[in-house]
């Protein structure tokens, strides 16, 4: 990973093509952490313990991990997002198919029963990420044609069993991100009426990265033999996010030292909070066959509140990327789990994302909206030591509508991007598929 190469997610949100679909769960984030989870539609984490993988989603699960255990897998994300909609001043139709692209998320678990009381863990995962592409003939570019972020965390963790009823656990998260995002007019125009832009002129992009440090607890309530409750809470990340700037917007405020046309790279930053998240989980042996499991999701959108860069070198160093007004999300998710023979376990799961911004605050970069989750999963124990999982779901998510510019941000800089190619309204519209395996080899 290149240090200081990108300036991304938010910035995605403001000029990129970001998707939440893409990202499968709110905003984006990423709820793929484990295939084994993948064919419940996650429901219950927080309160399970399949295998090593439970620690991303509360640490005091370790507890229920005998011995040493690793745990590796990886989830395929196919997301199918469109959008189309007019250009209100000419009536020209306009719309991108499938600009959300598809991608593997790998994961790797290890745990280790120090004691009786004392257990120890490691997760490297992503919390994070996605990459979208604009066509490049779709008339709304103006507003951002292309986005990619990557993130990976390095999540040591620890876990202690108080006694036969309560658990515990924390750990540490070491967070690394880099990404790009940019916006292009999407017309011949000229600035000013003065200076000609070509269609395809960059108006704005932003590349960089950086590496932050977060952490997590979560506790355990085994309330008799067959009934838990789980809480896991991760908090805030806070990420400055180092790299360069170039673009026409960026020309504008540098004080007449190149033409506004041509290309200069200048060292930026901008400030980005991922949000905090919390879960609470229950599960319940129903029979010695049937188990249910639920969970409670949080997620603190509202810190997303705006994105604004600095660009040290321009006569305006911070500038108003993007007026978000993010609002918080919450997930609800409900599962069963069928133990079909000594060897065979059967997952099912039903979720529902609740969106992260209201109608009115709807991007193009961000068309973020509800998203109703189908899944299915199975466990084969092949061996004492050696356990397969799989898992696959399928995301619908609901039409939106969305309009650029957004006629309540009252920012002039809000409707600049209007200049190169008008103003866009449409609806965005997807679906996600997801298939995922796991193996597990116990110590």
């Amino acid at each position: 990973m290149n240090k200081n190469k990108l300036l991304p997610l938010a910035i995605a949100a403001a000029l990129g093509s970001l998707s939440s679909t893409s990202a499968i769960a709110a905003g984006f984030q990423l709820a793929e952490y484990s295939a084994t989870g993948l064919g419940r539609a996650y429901a219950g984490e927080a309160a399970m313990a399949d295998n090593a993988s439970a620690q991303f989603r509360n640490p005091a699960m370790m507890t229920y991990l005998e011995g040493t255990q690793v745990s590796t897998g990886l989830i395929y994300v196919d997301p199918n997002v469109d959008v189309e909609g007019t250009i209100t001043q000419t009536g020209e139709h306009t719309s991108s198919k499938d600009f959300a692209d598809s991608a593997f998320i790998p994961n790797f678990y290890f745990s280790h029963q120090l004691n009786e009381k004392v257990y120890l863990g490691l997760a490297l995962s992503s919390n994070f990420g996605m990459h979208t592409k604009l066509d490049d003939n779709f008339k709304g570019t103006q507003f951002g044609n292309e986005a990619s972020v990557m993130t990976m965390e390095i999540n040591p963790n620890i876990a202690y069993k108080i006694n036969d009823q309560f658990s515990v656990g924390a750990g540490v998260r070491y967070v690394l991100g880099e990404g790009s995002i940019g916006a292009k007019s999407s017309a011949d125009t000229k600035l000013l009426n003065i200076i000609p832009v070509e269609k395809g002129t960059t108006l704005k992009y932003m590349e960089g990265d950086d590496t932050a440090w977060g952490w997590q607890a979560g506790a355990a309530w085994q309330i008799n033999e067959d009934s838990r409750i789980g809480f896991n809470y991760r908090s805030e990340v806070d990420l400055k996010l180092e790299g360069h700037a170039e673009g026409l917007g960026f020309n504008l405020y540098n004080g007449g030292t190149s033409p506004l046309t041509e290309m200069v790279k200048y060292a930026g930053s901008m400030d980005l909070t991922l949000p905090a998240t919390a879960e609470l989980a229950s599960f319940h042996q129903l029979t010695d066959k049937v188990a249910i499991h639920a969970s409670v999701n949080w997620t603190d959108w509202s810190t997303f509140e705006k994105l604004e860069a600095n660009v040290p070198s321009l006569t305006k160093p911070n500038q108003l990327v993007k007026q978000e007004n993010w609002k918080d999300n919450y997930r609800f998710a409900v599962g069963a789990t069928y133990q079909l023979n000594t060897k065979t376990q059967l997952r099912s799961g039903v979720a529902y994302d609740t969106a992260a911004v209201d109608d009115a605050n709807r991007t193009i970069t961000i068309p973020e909206t509800d998203r109703l989750w189908l899944s299915l999963g199975a466990g084969y124990n092949y061996s004492d030591n050696l356990t397969l999982d799989a898992g696959f779901t399928y995301i619908f998510a609901k039409d939106a509508d969305v309009k650029e510019p957004r006629p309540h941000i009252k920012d002039e800089e809000e409707k600049l991007p209007v200049a190169f190619g008008g103003s866009f309204e449409g609806q965005t519209s997807g679906n996600v598929w997801l298939a995922g395996v796991q193996a597990t080899y116990r110590f």
